[in-house]
């Protein structure tokens, strides 16, 4: 099992920053991937960014150029930086864990953050 703890979100203006922070603890030596995913008030749960075991990264169009993942692997903590948020940024944003177990993909869920973006 892997947990996530999740920290960093709030209220910022538009073209504001944020940093969101994913700590992991737990069997991390197993995890193959790592990242967040949001979703908004009546919109679907969008994959925002991915960083894998070798680092490779992978994000969704709608953030290209503006939010970055990274990892700091002594602390076994995986950050999303934020900038030049829109008020179409808002959501709640949930960190999760991949491991693949025997082939089989199992995923770890943190409890989500809120960011709010607005006027």
């Amino acid at each position: 099992q892997v947990q996530l703890v999740e920290s960093g979100g709030g209220l910022v203006q538009p073209g504001g920053s944020l940093r969101l922070s994913c700590a992991a603890s737990g069997s991390i030596f197993s995890i193959n991937a790592m990242g967040w995913y949001r979703q908004a008030p009546g919109k679907q749960r969008e994959l925002v960014a991915v960083i894998t075991s070798d680092g490779s990264t992978n994000y969704a169009d709608s953030v290209k150029g503006r939010f970055t993942i990274s990892r700091d692997n002594a602390k076994n903590t995986v950050y999303l930086q934020m900038n030049n948020l829109k008020l179409e940024d808002t959501a709640v944003y949930d960190c999760y864990a991949r491991r693949v177990i025997f082939g089989v993909p199992n995923d770890s869920w943190g409890r989500g953050t809120q960011v709010t973006v607005s006027s």
